[in-house]
């Protein structure tokens, strides 16, 4: 039998070791969605009809927020800050008239649960995830759709009209803006992701071109 590289088995520990790590990690927006999920449905079981849809455009004006705000969303992901800070911050920007969101009890006290619990940095991604659940419970299919600039009507209505023509007729889009793309765009649809960006099209002729060097 031959012997095993030590060196070899131990980079191979190591990866092992970070997809376990990542693994875990992706699992924690999942778990914190199906919480409110839960809880929505308990809601929406005792006769309150429109819980899915205030929880989802609660959300959704928070995800704008952390979008939009530069500031607001460093103070989300910095490990350095205490969760007492962060909440602190959220509920500014959420009780700022200026903003103009309107964020019903429910989503208030589940971002305080989230952030208390040191996982303000995934709050981007768990609202996803609750995306993904309620566009299910829709009978919908998410799709998350990044682009260089924000998407105008036109653009999002060939989007939409190009997903059904191929088969896909009941799509929700989650739409996030990313300028380091740099133009066209990376459309994620459950486990199918499509990269059309400029960025993703100068990455491959640089390596079209290290290959014919």
């Amino acid at each position: 039998m031959p012997e095993t590289n030590p060196q070899v088995a131990e980079i191979a520990a190591a990866l092992r070791m970070a997809r376990e790590a990542r693994a875990a990690v992706d699992a924690i927006p999942s778990r914190y969605a199906g919480g409110l999920m839960a809880l929505a449905r308990e809601r929406y079981e005792r006769g309150d009809a429109g819980i899915h849809d205030r929880i989802a455009q609660g959300l959704d004006a928070v995800a704008a927020a952390i979008e939009q705000n530069a500031v607001f969303r460093r103070t989300l992901e910095s490990p350095l800050i205490p969760a007492e800070t962060q909440l602190k911050a959220v509920l500014a920007v959420l009780d700022d008239p200026a903003t103009g969101l309107s964020v019903p009890r429910e989503v208030r006290n589940f971002i305080g649960v989230v952030v208390r619990n040191r996982r303000a940095a995934l709050l981007a991604r768990i609202i996803a995830a609750f995306r993904a659940l309620d566009a299910e419970r829709r009978g919908e299919e998410q799709a998350e759709v990044v682009t260089a600039v924000p998407l105008d009507d036109t653009r999002r209505a060939q989007l939409l009209a190009a997903l059904n023509r191929a088969g896909h007729a009941r799509v929700r889009l989650a739409e996030r803006v990313d300028p380091a793309i740099l133009g066209g765009l990376v459309l994620k649809l459950g486990s199918r992701l499509y990269d059309s960006s400029i960025r993703s099209r100068l990455q491959r002729l640089a390596h079209a071109m290290k290959g014919a060097a």
